[in-house]
């Protein structure tokens, strides 16, 4: 790996799983972004995250670690009640953000997160890092240059009962700390909640990253052995209709993918358990040349990637490839939006819902 000359200082705040799991190391691995320094409450984990990684500081104070004019841009991967908060506190101090999905817990919130950045000018992308799947890119920019007039789309995102044994092997082992700060309560219990911010989140944006806006959705919920299932009809605002399926947890492997039927071809894509940095495995057929088409996408460290692409939005103005803020509202409008069709039984408009999942 060979780091370029200018590079984006970066703090990560949270040394939890998800920090260790993917953001220390993409910080690391990125060619143009520098791990400058990380920030947790938890002084042990703090000690043993700096021994592991090297940033160049350490901070158990956030606002101290957002006063140090080194830092060009934070990691906020903390839990979600804190994502908002912790934003608006990098945006006030003149920080750029890349914030963990979901963007927040409640659109009000979000919205608020949004006047923020416009009113900085400042770089916020939501870590919705799938669009960083080379086969997913892959598929994006056949539906956007040849696939022409969108048909239907089908988008699942199945978490698997057996897929802990899989990601206790290919994951660090992750250090804790009883002096590391949660949220109140256990946001954890409220499993259709927790579902559907946690995994929703990446179902959602992958449907809209592909097929664009969804303007309402009427959605069911089924609860059977220990397992949660939710279908939801989609309307797309170009005039087509998806289906999506999020379940946890399906009794398999892991089964997450999509498939789009358009005017000059089609994409079938199977998608893998993010941990094993694999591509998922796309195939496109084209009218134009009769003939179907697979890329390899020999590069699918999809956190490394996504802190890339950050970078180089910040560093030298490219356009921003990831999840912006309005991109992160729309994904909880539409979580929202399920909740509040499986509640009700109708469809319901994403432009009319508030509040919370």
């Amino acid at each position: 790996m060979e780091k370029e000359s200018k590079q984006l200082k970066i703090g990560v705040l949270g040394c939890g799983p998800i920090s260790q799991f993917a953001h220390f190391e993409a910080c690391r691995r990125a060619r143009n972004a520098e791990l400058y320094a990380i920030c947790d409450l938890a002084d042990d984990l703090l000690t043993r995250m700096a021994e592991i990684h090297k940033p160049k500081v350490t901070y158990n104070d956030y606002s101290q670690m957002l006063a140090d004019p080194e830092v060009d841009a934070v990691i906020i991967g903390i839990a979600d009640q804190y994502h908002v908060s912790a934003a608006l506190q990098a945006l006030e101090a003149g920080k750029h953000v890349l914030v963990e999905k979901p963007l927040g817990v409640s659109i009000e919130e979000c919205e608020k997160l949004r006047e923020k950045v416009h009113e900085t000018g400042l770089i916020l992308q939501v870590g919705n890092m799938k669009r960083f799947d080379p086969g997913i890119a892959f598929a994006r920019k056949f539906i956007k240059e040849e696939i022409g007039e969108m048909l239907a789309l089908k988008a699942w995102y199945c978490d698997s009962s057996y897929r802990y044994t899989v990601t206790d092997n290919i994951q660090p082992i992750p250090l804790l700390s009883a002096n590391a700060k949660r949220p109140g309560g256990n946001p954890k219990q409220d499993k259709l909640r927790y579902f559907m911010l946690t995994h929703g989140s990446h179902l959602v944006d992958t449907a809209r990253y592909l097929g664009g806006d969804i303007v309402s959705v009427k959605a069911w919920n089924t609860q059977k052995f220990g397992a949660y299932s939710w279908f939801a009809t989609a309307e797309f605002a170009d005039g087509f209709v998806g289906q999506l399926d999020l379940t946890v947890a399906v009794r398999m492997d892991w089964h997450e993918g999509f498939q789009i039927y358009g005017e000059h071809g089609s994409v079938i894509g199977k998608t893998y358990i993010p941990w094993l940095f694999k591509s998922s495995d796309i195939e496109v057929f084209s009218v134009k040349d009769g003939s179907y088409h697979r890329p390899l996408g020999e590069d699918a460290h999809f956190f490394k990637l996504q802190v890339e692409a950050f970078s180089d939005t910040i560093l030298h103005q490219a356009p921003m490839i990831g999840a912006d803020v309005e991109d992160g509202i729309a994904a909880m409008r539409a979580m929202v939006a399920i909740a509040k069709s499986v509640e009700t039984g109708e469809t319901v408009k994403l432009a009319e819902v508030s509040g919370a999942v």
